[in-house]
């Protein structure tokens, strides 16, 4: 199956009922599957106007319970992001595939990047957090896509799925499971205030149709909805819990794929430069060498830099100037080396090879 069907699936295996968005290469065969599959679930595909008319379609549609998603690529991302930051605000479950090409503006539309890494994570106003998985095969574009739907539910906010054209585009073997495990969101209880979290930090969601009063704004609001937007006291308590509830759980959430602890030298990826990794790892053997390959990026969980005691080095590929290598470098006194490449080709394992050699 081709990466971006599999995440289509991947959607309505979790029970994505809703589907609002434009198409944008290279990520319009998820809209094209989505189109042709959710009228036979009882769903809902709507193409809209533009990207900013997509996502709030999809906040919208959240807000009546459904499931929701879209999916596009970096201009419409840059479009979408007013929009996402109401959603933080209002702390609506959704998800954004984001089937990233090279930028900036129109940039190159059919060629593969990583350059939205940091625009996922800083993009809107203010300060946030957010979480975003990236895939780096079929199998999880589909396996990850179910995953976001359970983080957007549970932490109420929009999860990202960060893909690159080349694994959006890849043809693979999928294992379609025989359940998806689900985790929905907790409801509100009658008599609570609709923004006035629990101990986890996430309030309760309200069921649509069953008789709840909820006022929903992106102004700054107290535990009952209502615009409160000049105390600061108000403010910051609201803005902290919004980044607290997500920052507090990185290490919980925190999902990679780990090779030789041991390791002198480390490389770590996401997405599409992993399978480079693989190869060098395949053909060198190097007992010296290992490999943190992250599935989810954001908040990144420095804790897992720790699972490497002996290492020296870390190498980090990107198909971007460095976005990620730049956070690794908050969070270690070790030597940081970041390999960026643009301009759409996937690191060559030799040339990767060759740095080890170097790093040697």
């Amino acid at each position: 199956m081709q990466g971006n069907t599999a995440c289509a699936e991947g959607a309505l295996a979790a029970g994505c009922r809703f589907f609002g968005g434009y198409p944008i290469t290279p990520s319009t065969e998820v809209a094209e599957h989505m189109a042709l599959k959710l009228p036979k679930t009882g769903g809902v595909f709507i193409q809209m106007e533009d990207e900013i008319a997509s996502i709030a379609a999809v906040i919208g549609a959240s807000w009546t319970g459904m499931r929701a998603m879209t999916a596009t690529s970096g201009p419409g991302f840059s479009l979408m992001m007013e929009n996402l930051g109401f959603a933080v605000m209002t702390e609506t479950p959704c998800v954004v595939v984001n089937i990233q090409r090279g930028g900036p503006s129109t940039g190159q539309p059919t060629m593969a990047a990583q350059g939205d890494m940091l625009q996922c994570r800083f993009g809107s106003h203010g300060d946030y957090s957010a979480i975003a998985l990236s895939p780096a095969s079929v199998q999880e574009m589909y396996d990850l896509t179910a995953e976001a739907f359970n983080l957007a539910d549970r932490f109420r906010i929009p999860v990202f799925v960060m893909a690159d054209e080349i694994i959006g585009h890849m043809r693979e073997k999928l294992v379609v499971p025989d359940t998806v495990l689900r985790v929905d969101r907790k409801p509100l209880q009658k008599g609570n205030l609709p923004f006035r979290a629990d101990d986890d930090l996430v309030p309760g969601f309200p069921t649509f149709g069953k008789g709840y009063g909820v006022h929903v704004t992106g102004l700054t609001h107290d535990e009952r909805g209502y615009p409160c937007a000049t105390s600061p006291s108000v403010h910051e308590d609201l803005v902290k819990r919004l980044v607290d509830k997500v920052e507090s759980a990185r290490d919980a959430i925190a999902s990679c794929d780990i090779v030789n602890p041991e390791a002198q030298v480390v490389f770590i990826s996401y997405g599409a430069p992993s399978r480079a990794v693989q190869q060098v790892l395949h053909d060198t053997r190097r007992d010296d060498v290992g490999h943190l390959r992250l599935k989810l990026v954001w908040p990144f969980a420095e804790s897992l830099l720790s699972r490497f005691p002996d290492a020296e080095t870390f190498i980090i590929p990107e198909l971007n100037l460095g976005q990620i290598s730049r956070e690794i470098e908050r969070h270690t006194d070790r030597t940081v080396i970041p390999v960026p490449k643009l301009g759409g080709a996937l690191h060559d394992p030799s040339d990767l090879a060759g740095l080890l050699e170097e790093v040697a």
